[in-house]
């Protein structure tokens, strides 16, 4: 089995309902309301922790939406749900530059950060000094601080002043503010993806998109998790249902 290092984040797995991310550090106690966990030295991944109470714990890698779920949040944060499908909507991968427009609680500057990889950046705006020094904490929990750079002003007032970066993705309330900014930014035929949980504020958006960006859609992405148990599955009470609309275009010259 692969050795877990020092400074990764792991997360200790015993059931659905009882996990936790940590950073690993050999010799750290850590107490759970089922019982108290050291970390012993030379931990594996897919391994088991006994806790002093007698329950098991897997040593899991966390996922992205992990990662993303469980920052310290000052502000509501993007799903994974809806991170997935706004990544896949357009071309970023490794060596992308991207812009973030609203780092919030940097739960989605997380994920960008992890798409393009040591050769890209991210390039996270944000107009709250608190928002942006919990997100910057958030993200070096992460060990993705190096892949981005926080940048606190008000780009509607003073620009951007970044190199090109071919997507931009927008989570604040007034989107259409930010339309011309955006567009003076993006490579020619870049894309636009912004969230905004009232369909009021689409509108107003698309109205300030149109003449600068084509292929505007809208979606929305409902997530529902099945129950699989043997002679009973069935879909769970309880949903992700509506977090916001995405909205989606490319900028032509």
């Amino acid at each position: 089995m692969q050795s877990v290092h020092e400074g990764d984040q792991i997360l200790l797995y015993s059931g659905s309902k009882v996990q936790f991310l940590l950073v690993y550090k050999p010799g750290v106690k850590f107490s759970t309301h089922k019982g108290e966990i050291i970390l012993p030295k030379d931990l594996k991944w897919g391994g088991k922790i006994i806790s002093s109470s007698g329950t098991t714990f897997y040593v899991i890698k966390p996922a992205t939406s992990d990662l993303m779920l469980k920052v310290r949040r000052l502000t509501t944060i993007i799903y994974p749900k809806d991170a997935g499908l706004m990544v896949l909507y357009t071309s970023v991968g490794c060596g992308s530059r991207v812009l973030e427009v609203g780092t919030g609680s940097g739960a989605f500057t997380i994920v960008l950060a992890t798409i393009v990889g040591t050769t890209g950046k991210v390039y996270s705006f944000e107009r709250r000094k608190e928002f942006l020094d919990n997100a910057i904490n958030n993200v070096k929990r992460a060990n993705l601080a190096d892949r981005v750079e926080f940048l606190l002003c008000d780009p509607t007032k003073e620009g951007f002043n970044i190199p090109p970066v071919e997507a931009a993705f927008v989570d604040v309330p007034e989107p259409w503010e930010f339309v011309r900014p955006v567009y003076e930014v993006l490579e020619p035929g870049g894309f636009w993806v912004s969230l905004s949980p009232n369909i009021e504020q689409v509108q107003k958006t698309y109205e300030a998109l149109k003449g600068y960006f084509v292929r505007l859609r809208t979606v929305e992405v409902i997530e529902r998790e099945i129950l699989v148990r043997e002679g009973k599955t069935r879909p769970r009470e309880f949903m992700i249902c509506h977090t916001g609309y995405l909205t989606f275009g490319n900028k032509v010259m």
